[in-house]
């Protein structure tokens, strides 16, 4: 029962950091009808500004503050000199474009801080764990981030759906040629978006930094999930990433924990072992495809 509860704290930990990069990316395409393809690449960024400003200050406020804004920065940038541009334009032009800046950031960065990994050590603050059950000790480090996810989930909700800027977003989504007619500048409501989007994606990477390594590509590693997460939860919703989110890091996290077990019943145990990965990594893809069977626009479509 230990190792079980451990398991689905594990699940929502990873359900969380998966809600941080889909929240952005189902706002930027339930708004701006933008395919970003590079939006792992802003994960990318967060988590390298961070572990640089970490390593260069010891402070952990710093590398917060460092891969915030350079998320932030980097997004509002892509958006104003690249993705403006292609509004107009139909899916496969963004597909296109946005491919080209995940091989335009990986290799910047390469370029920058080399091809080796780099490893970046829990706060000391945070460095230990908690007892929260018998038996059931839990890092303190992954709790925070079930809690600050959590936080912004609710941040999140009530900006959508108590703020005039929230009205905004709500209307851009599904009546932008009203919003601009009423004197809203759309521009600078896409820019804030997606620098918001950028921002969250910066904050899932920092907080992934001492729990994976940072390295050139990781942000294509997480977007897969990401896109599974948003076409589940359905496209332009916010609640619906929420919970998709929450669905697919508890599916993934149980079926790579107790599948090979499972298997070992019946088979051997590299047999059980080889064959429980894989069904394993294929779970997600089959739970998106009996929600698209059960409800074709997602579990929550849109009303972000």
């Amino acid at each position: 029962m230990t190792l079980v509860l451990e398991q689905l704290l594990n699940g929502l930990q990873f359900g969380v950091m998966l809600f941080l990069l889909a929240a952005g990316l189902t706002l930027i395409f339930g708004i701006m009808g933008v395919i970003n393809l590079a939006h792992g690449s802003l994960y990318m960024v967060g988590a390298y500004a961070a572990a640089f400003a970490a390593a260069q200050t010891g402070s952990v406020i710093i590398a917060i503050v460092a891969g915030l804004a350079a998320a932030a920065i980097v997004g509002m940038a892509m958006e104003l000199f690249v993705l403006r541009r292609l509004y107009a334009r139909d899916h496969l032009d963004q597909v296109l474009a946005t491919f080209a800046l995940i091989l335009i950031f990986n290799q910047s960065v390469t370029l920058l801080f080399g091809r080796q990994p780099l490893f970046v050590s829990v706060p000391p603050a945070l460095n230990g764990s908690v007892e929260l059950l018998p038996g059931l000790t839990y890092p303190i480090y992954r709790l925070i981030i079930i809690a600050v996810g959590l936080l912004v989930a609710l941040g999140l909700y009530l900006l959508i759906n108590r703020t005039r800027i929230g009205m905004l977003v709500r209307a851009g989504a599904t009546h932008r040629e009203m919003v601009r007619a009423l004197g809203v500048d759309i521009r600078l409501l896409y820019t804030a978006v997606f620098g918001l989007g950028a921002l969250l994606a910066g904050l899932a990477g920092l907080m992934a930094g001492p729990i994976l390594a940072v390295q050139v590509g990781m942000g294509e590693q997480i977007l897969i999930m990401t896109f599974v997460v948003v076409v589940i939860g359905g496209v332009g919703s916010i609640r619906g990433a929420f919970f998709g989110a929450l669905l697919v890091g508890l599916v993934d996290t149980v079926l790579r924990a107790f599948l090979p077990g499972l298997l070992r019943q019946v088979m051997t145990g590299s047999e059980a072992d080889a064959l429980g990965a894989g069904l394993a990594s294929m779970g997600i893809y089959m739970l998106m495809a009996v929600v698209l069977l059960v409800r074709p626009k997602g579990l929550f479509p849109a009303n972000v």
